[in-house]
């Protein structure tokens, strides 16, 4: 059902400077081409906004409002009964001091100036009763509690099965949640070249693809050990090195640990559903009240709530009516011009060029046309121009208007539009939509709304709540030991008191055994916390363990490390591979399976020495004989020179190797960029043959056509001679003087004419057979070329794997020997025991 028109006021007649009785009614459909409200301050900007934000609620259009100053908070003050005592609550104490007068004088006018302002305008207190009847208003405090608080965090939760979410879709929201994360830290990041969005991303990516829920504890624990190891085709530390992970993870810490942090976690979700309409049906006025924010929190919060909205209108049927406002009371800062491109750009970008489809209007409000994106600004069907500051800011708006109006091919008359803008008063503006058929003034009408000004957050603490089915905070788990490196714990929420550490069992020692000196051992450092540790283990298996017990335990283990060294001059190949086998070795005669235990160990982590608290293992009988050390690293040497081996791509027409790790997808492309630029070169050398003899041919062709022309020439001056002999012949035979020299003259005449009428004809043959050399010329060099291109295009298709082997020469044994690996060994409350890895490189 199609929505009745907005009543915005009366037309305006500039030139008697009066308003007519002529109403200026709105379509609410046109609003899905969406709109720009420009003025200065004082030109009724913001009273225009809360007028066709009026009309909206009371024709059951829901509104979300992104209120950076705080003046559309006004919007709660309606006052049915137009009654001084509802007025006195909101009167400037201060300012009716100064003027010596009291509230209750102040609140009667003000009350008396409201009831006469809608009158004129034919608004009576029973429609003011109306709107608060059929729609619902709240003002959301982000950060605060003055008003209902909104639980940002909730965007960091994996998108639930219900939901449907391509790849591009879960991509853009990756982005935008990396890219306000990051603008809340002060960082300009560019998704496509900064590591640590890049590294972001993808950890986010990771973990919402698997359906796992992100929150600020988890990212951090992450960032310090990532659940992936590389990034495109480089390792991570080489991508992110560690020491750049750890100054992301103090920074992301940082805000963790800020005061005031908690409110970003209580509230209301960012669920669009939720804050367009009651669970009635009526519609609500979602006020975002954002002037307690600093800048770097308000562009976090816009650049979230504009992503939530996309995400709403990605799920929504098409629709050619309106079917929800998204206004941005203030829009500057948050969509600038290029090249700025701050995170809340590309969202609000977004909702602008595919709302329409979904029946969203976009309406941006702002005094500063100049620093809006023109993109944007093109993209708006209806404009409502006040007052402006500058002749920049009118500039901007023609240039705009004209952009518009081509975008929905319609005309306009800049001069006219000029004139007009300059004519402008308080309260009047041009409103131009390109679904109408003219231009109007429009003098608003009187708002029904109190526009006192901005509140502050203790006048939001006196309105009134409506109420929500408010989720708890998303709990904070408390830091792990690393992260206490970084800063302190979150003091808010209390770590949960660890679970009783188990006496050793018979056996087990707090000191290792001792063994024989010619036994090597090493130490390998337990970097995982327990709190890691069942995170990890909760997220493999899906189960939630309730620990009753707990210790930290070292058992042995065989650890062998070698280094392989690949080297082929040929290729340019000088590769070494590191291998790490860490395992429980079966007792003798049977030899390590040395295809298992695959770990990633770094020799720099290991210790000579016991680390810390823990318990030690009892030592099997084959791990504490040093003869089996030498067998096993005898074993060991062999697997690593008969198994390891690299494979390589080879063209043996380019001659070109790939470098290891290189793709055969990667190394055909590179195949294809050195055949091209040889086969440019042997083009280029078959073309330059060819164009020299063109060119002397073409040398000859132009001398050939200047001896046609002067031909040409010669023969038409024959040809006159001639028609001129005969003339002088014919009449000395009528006067019958010298008959015979006449007719010999004539006969000598008409040879001249017949040898240049000959030339002319051997020049043009000439000619013709220098063209069709040329053309031949030509049909050959393409033809070679083609040639050329077939010939090299078959080379690519030439590509071979070739496995290169290392020398007995080539294979070192690192270590060999034991190695004391720590474990967290936990009894669950049904009795259950786990072991759970507490290294990293598991």
């Amino acid at each position: 059902m199609r929505s009745a028109p907005f009543y915005l006021g009366r037309e305006y007649d500039p030139a008697a400077g009066a308003v007519t009785d002529r109403p200026v009614l709105y379509p609410p459909g046109n609003l899905t081409t969406h709109a720009v409200i420009l003025g200065m301050t004082g030109s009724g900007k913001t009273g225009l906004g809360a007028v066709l934000l009026e009309e909206a609620l009371l024709q059951g259009i829901p509104t979300l409002i992104l209120d950076p100053k705080g003046d559309m908070t006004n919007l709660l003050l309606t006052f049915p009964n137009l009654s001084p005592e509802e007025f006195a609550p909101w009167i400037d104490a201060e300012a009716a001091e100064r003027e010596g007068r009291p509230v209750q004088e102040v609140a009667a006018e003000e009350a008396r100036r409201w009831r006469e302002g809608l009158a004129q305008w034919d608004v009576g207190p029973e429609r003011i009763a109306q709107l608060r009847e059929r729609a619902e208003f709240v003002i959301f405090t982000p950060g605060s509690t003055a008003g209902t608080p909104v639980n940002v965090l909730h965007r960091f939760r994996a998108p639930r099965p219900d939901e449907v979410v391509g790849d591009e879709e879960l991509q853009e929201r990756v982005g935008g949640l990396v890219s306000a994360l990051l603008g809340l830290m002060g960082r300009e990041a560019d998704p496509l070249q900064s590591p640590e969005h890049i590294f972001l991303s993808r950890l986010a990516e990771h973990a919402w693809r698997n359906g796992q829920d992100l929150d600020l504890p988890t990212l951090i624990r992450q960032i310090q050990d990532p659940p992936i190891r590389q990034i495109g085709v480089f390792e991570l530390e080489s991508f992110f090195p560690q020491k750049e992970r750890l100054a992301l993870a103090r920074a992301l810490n940082g805000i963790l640990a800020a005061p005031g942090f908690e409110a970003w976690r209580a509230g209301v979700p960012l669920e669009v559903k939720d804050l367009l309409r009651t669970s009635d049906g009526r519609p609500r006025a979602s006020i975002f009240y954002l002037s307690h924010l600093a800048d770097t929190e308000r562009a976090f919060f816009v650049t979230l709530l504009l992503e939530a909205v996309r995400d709403w209108m990605f799920a929504q049927s098409g629709t050619s009516n309106l079917r929800a406002i998204l206004y941005f009371d203030e829009v500057l800062g948050f969509f600038p011009p290029h090249p700025a491109n701050p995170p809340t750009k590309r969202p609000l970008m977004t909702l602008i060029k595919q709302g329409r489809a979904v029946g969203l209007g976009v309406v941006l409000a702002t005094q500063n046309p100049a620093d809006i994106d023109y993109k944007g600004l093109t993209n708006a069907g209806t404009w409502a121009v006040g007052l402006l500051r500058t002749d920049r800011d009118k500039e901007r708006v023609l240039e705009g208007m004209e952009g518009a109006a081509a975008t929905a091919g319609s005309g306009l008359n800049r001069a006219t539009l000029d004139r007009a803008i300059s004519a402008l008063r308080p309260r009047v503006f041009i409103l131009h939509d390109v679904k109408a058929e003219k231009m109007v003034f429009l003098h608003t009408r009187w708002a029904m709304s109190y526009l006192r000004g901005p509140l502050t957050r203790a006048q939001i603490r006196q309105l009134p709540r409506p109420e929500f089915a408010t989720p708890p905070a998303t709990p904070v788990p408390a830091p792990s030991r690393p992260m206490a490196e970084i800063a302190p714990p979150v003091q808010p929420v209390p770590a949960p008191a660890p679970a009783p550490a188990q006496p050793a069992p018979a056996g087990w020692s707090s000191v290792p055994p001792t063994l024989p000196p010619d036994i090597p051992q090493v130490f390998i450092p337990a970097a995982v916390t327990l709190d890691w540790a069942l995170h990890e283990h909760e997220q493999k298996t899906g189960q939630t363990v309730l620990v009753i017990g707990r210790r930290l335990v070292y058992q042995p283990r065989l650890l062998a490390m070698g280094t392989v060294h690949l080297a082929d001059e040929k290729m340019g190949l000088h590769e070494a591979e590191r291998v790490v086998r860490l395992l429980d070795p079966p007792p003798p005669p049977a030899q390590p399976n040395w295809e298992e235990g695959k770990a990633d160990i770094a020799p720099e982590s290991l210790s000579q020495r016991p680390l810390g608290e823990g318990v030690y293992g009892p030592l099997p009988p084959q791990l504490a004989q040093v003869a089996q050390y030498t067998r096993w690293s005898r074993l060991f040497s062999d697997f690593l020179y008969r198994n390891i081996r690299l494979t390589l791509w080879y063209n043996p027409v380019l001659k070109v190797y790939s470098c290891p790790g290189e793709s055969e997808r990667d190394f055909r492309r590179r195949c294809e960029d050195v055949a091209r630029a040889r086969r440019d070169e042997e083009a280029a050398r078959v073309r330059a043959r060819y164009e020299k003899q063109i060119a002397r041919i073409q040398q000859q062709m132009w001398r050939e056509q200047q001896e046609l022309a002067q031909d040409q020439v010669e023969l038409e001056a024959r040809k006159r001679e001639e028609t001129l002999s005969y003339g002088e012949a014919a009449l000395n035979l009528l006067t019958r003087r010298r008959p015979s020299y006449m007719i010999s003259s004539v006969s000598r005449k008409r040879r001249l004419t017949q040898q240049a009428e000959a030339d002319v004809k051997e020049s043009e043959e000439t000619i013709r057979a220098l063209q069709k050399q040329l053309d031949d010329l030509a049909a050959r060099m393409e033809e070679e070329v083609d040639a050329l291109n077939d010939r090299w295009a078959a080379v690519l298709d030439d590509v071979r794997p070739v496995e290169v082997a290392p020398r007995r020469t080539d294979v070192m044994v690192d270590y060999c020997g034991l190695a004391w690996v720590p474990f967290w060994e936990v009894e669950g409350r049904d009795g259950e025991r786990l072991l759970l890895p507490a290294f990293g490189g598991a």
